[in-house]
């Protein structure tokens, strides 16, 4: 990066222009060591206020990277295995299925190859789409996933091929909460935020302070309901704000430690489940190498979206650089972060990753 203000300059030159379209928006880069902040439009909350960098919003999938993570630590931990079968984890008399003689493993949950379906049984995609609608997850109890999974047929066989799953997150959150005999926000308090210093991250509004939570809003910037995912929370269900993801990216490349953290981050990356031959699936995360003629730059990544928030959080350990875009309204975010992504990674100086 030139100048110490170009990094400024570039975080608020997006927010500006997604707030365009988005009620409010917080943007954070990271470039050269160092961290800029940026933000637009409104909380969208009683007082009107402008959001920053401690703002809380709705992370949605972002959450499964947080899911990964806390599986990925307990592995390192010896709590438990990556290719455990997930039944051993629910309880006894949970029907999980199987398909090709092949058992759906915790590896395959994280990595989306576990040929789940993408929701969990008899919950309707337009569910998800109509405009207001209270938390469309609210009634996904343990119990009715449970259930549900007995009647569950798989798309594929496990291992076999990527398919997005929000059910097979859930249930990954859900598993390591039971073997850790706690609850999934306890889980990730434990193994992610507590050692990572992350203050501002968690399930329920109660880790947000008053006023601190940013309203949601649907795609016609009307006001939205929260979504708190019940007990499929480990695919959805965390809130964060930008400052709490910056130090959350940033160690994802400083993990050269022994330390259990570190070596659980090192083991998220070194899975990888090929989707096809220009992208892959590491342990919760998307990555992806651009075409040389694009820099050749690795790009990981995970986007999210719930009723009223968008959110998208993408690093580069071999550049240092990386951003999160936080917004307040459910439309994507996607393209203007991989966009300053690939700027801060043309502009930056060669990093020894971790």
């Amino acid at each position: 990066m030139d100048q110490p203000q170009d990094l400024d300059t570039l975080a608020l030159a997006t927010a500006e222009g997604l707030a365009r379209r988005h009620v409010g928006v917080a943007v954070a880069v990271v470039a050269d060591g160092r961290a800029a902040y940026a933000a637009a439009g409104t909380t969208g909350s009683a007082d009107g206020g402008s959001p920053g960098a401690d703002t809380l919003f709705e992370i949605g999938s972002v959450t499964k990277t947080f899911t990964a993570l806390s599986l990925a630590r307990m592995a390192v931990a010896g709590t438990v295995e990556l290719d455990e079968p997930l039944a051993r984890l629910l309880p006894e008399a949970t029907s999980v299925p199987s398909r090709g003689g092949q058992e759906i493993t915790l590896r395959h949950l994280a990595t989306h190859t576990s040929g789940l379906p993408r929701l969990p049984k008899g919950m309707m995609p337009r569910a998800l789409l109509r405009p207001r609608t209270p938390d469309p997850y609210a009634g996904c109890t343990a119990e009715v996933l449970l259930s549900g999974l007995a009647r569950t047929r798989l798309r594929s066989t496990p291992g076999r091929r990527v398919r997005y799953s929000n059910l097979g997150a859930g249930l990954l959150g859900l598993a390591l909460a039971r073997r850790a005999g706690t609850t999934y926000e306890q889980l990730v308090a434990t193994q992610v935020c507590a050692p990572l210093g992350l203050s501002a991250t968690g399930v329920t509004a109660g880790v947000t302070g008053p006023g601190r939570l940013a309203q949601g809003h649907d795609s016609r910037r009307r006001p939205s309901p929260p979504w708190n995912l019940a007990d499929l929370a480990g695919a959805g269900g965390l809130r964060s704000s930008a400052r709490d993801l910056v130090s959350y990216v940033r160690a994802q490349w400083e993990c050269a430690g022994p330390d259990e953290q570190a070596e659980a981050i090192r083991l998220t990356r070194q899975v990888e489940h090929r989707d096809n031959r220009f992208s892959w699936m590491h342990l919760g995360w998307r990555a992806h190498r651009l075409h040389p003629r694009q820099g050749a730059h690795l790009q990981i990544w995970h986007n999210g979206g719930t009723g009223g928030f968008a959110s998208f959080v993408g690093f580069d350990p071999e550049s240092g650089t990386a951003v999160i875009i936080l917004s307040n309204t459910r439309h994507p975010v996607d393209a203007p972060a991989f966009n300053l992504l690939r700027t801060l990674q043309d502009r930056a100086t060669p990093h020894d990753a971790a």
